[in-house]
């Protein structure tokens, strides 16, 4: 079974979990109603997609 050989640093270990950070979620504003959605979504607070009614709220 394959030990390693010496302790790896806090500093190693920081890089190789730089990449592990949640990333900001894009979101903007319903045209309609001006709620925050999320892009290329369903409004959740009036159901309009690309300024047209698509469900019923």
């Amino acid at each position: 079974m394959a030990v390693p050989k010496k302790k790896t640093s806090k500093a190693k270990s920081a890089m190789r979990r730089n990449h592990d950070a949640l990333a900001i979620m894009a979101s903007g504003n319903c045209k309609k109603c001006g709620e925050k959605k999320r892009p290329h979504h369903v409004c959740a607070a009036c159901g309009a997609y690309d300024e047209k009614q698509v469900m019923a709220k």
